[in-house]
């Protein structure tokens, strides 16, 4: 019986220490590690009863604590994450803005550049160009028809004054010849008054 006793005590104290060899190396490896690599350890060092496995309370309470403090991180990693995101959304929306900024005043400065300031107005330089040359055409068309009515109307001024040229000269020669006459009638009238007295 004692050798019962010696043998039930070596085998409960072999137990025992096979049992704090196993949990010791199952809390340090629910320590490190994977989620999955955890429950692939406590799948492994579990008991097995009837077609169930047996896990012992405080490995189950240290996964429970590794997956609450696993789902905390992963929660303020997304918080973080969000924060991020929502500063950079903001970061290029600002850019965005910056960005619609610039490409306005840089196409206003190139209409600036390519444009004239004419009576306050901006005009581009193809109007511009189109607006003088249009203005210099114009011009040019009133000069060649001035030019031609200036001429029509010196020929016919001209010719008007050669007429009045012809008309005056006429005219003289009417009056003297009138002259002529009235001399001619006079003398007429003063030798018949002459004859009539004598």
């Amino acid at each position: 019986m004692k050798i019962a006793y010696f043998l039930f005590a070596t085998l409960l104290g072999f137990n025992l220490n096979l049992s704090a060899q196993v949990e010791s190396t199952g809390t340090s490896s629910l320590d490190s590690g994977t989620i999955s690599e955890q429950f692939e350890y406590l799948k492994d060092v579990s008991s097995n009863y009837q077609e169930y496995k047996v896990i012992r309370r405080s490995q189950l309470d240290k996964i429970q604590s590794n997956i609450l403090d696993s789902i905390s991180s992963y929660q303020s990693n997304i918080l973080e994450l969000k924060q991020t995101l929502d500063e950079n959304s903001n970061q290029i929306k600002a850019l965005n803005e910056e960005l619609s900024a610039t490409v306005a005043d840089y196409e206003q400065a190139v209409a600036e550049k390519d444009s004239f300031t004419l009576f306050g107005m901006l005009l581009h330089k193809n109007y511009y160009n189109n607006l003088v040359w249009g203005i210099i055409i114009l011009l040019l068309i009133l000069l060649v028809i001035s030019f031609f009515r200036f001429k029509r109307g010196h020929r016919i001024t001209a010719e008007t004054r050669q007429t009045l040229e012809d008309l005056r000269e006429e005219f003289e020669q009417h009056r003297r010849n009138t002259l002529e006459r009235e001399r001619k009638l006079n003398r007429q009238l003063v030798d018949a008054l002459n004859n009539k007295d004598s």
